[in-house]
């Protein structure tokens, strides 16, 4: 196996191997009735991770050139601001207040325009908004998903 399939083989292992443990976790936790949504989204996880394995394993992935040391860099306040929200502010805060939060410091890493500008904060904060009513009124109304519940709901 050459290290251009190589590049496709090890990730797609690994969200091979999430998409199990996803699954896994999905379908040990009780109530039974209150994974009912994430069951669904486990299975279809596990089914585009088996597809990409195979892709990539049968080399039919021939796209991409690898993750470039900068593409590292500027994917890295995201991912810490992802990690800290899954791992302890969802259950410690809720997780509609901690995903308000990390959705506005996501979005203000990356958003383009200047730090200095009063009208760009209010965009920030209403596109926050605006998309965590969206969150809550799919997750709480339409699929009734229960979510973490913590210090501020």
């Amino acid at each position: 196996m050459n290290s251009h399939r190589m590049q496709h083989v090890v990730p797609a292992s690994i969200i091979f191997g999430l998409a199990l443990l996803v699954a896994y976790l999905s379908f040990t936790q009780e109530p039974a009735s209150a994974f009912l949504f994430p069951r669904i989204v486990a299975v279809v996880f596990v089914l585009l991770a088996v597809w990409n394995f195979i892709r990539a394993a049968t080399g039919l992935a021939k796209v991409g050139r690898g993750l470039a040391k900068q593409d590292s860099v500027n994917l890295l306040p995201g991912l810490v601001v992802m990690l800290v929200l899954v791992f302890w502010a969802a259950k410690a805060l809720g997780f509609y207040f901690s995903s308000t939060i990390a959705f506005f410091l996501v979005y203000s890493f990356y958003d383009p325009a200047p730090y200095s500008s009063s009208q760009d904060w209010a965009k920030r904060a209403g596109v926050t908004l605006a998309f965590m009513a969206v969150i809550y009124g799919l997750f709480a109304l339409v699929l009734q998903v229960q979510t973490p519940r913590g210090m501020f709901i």
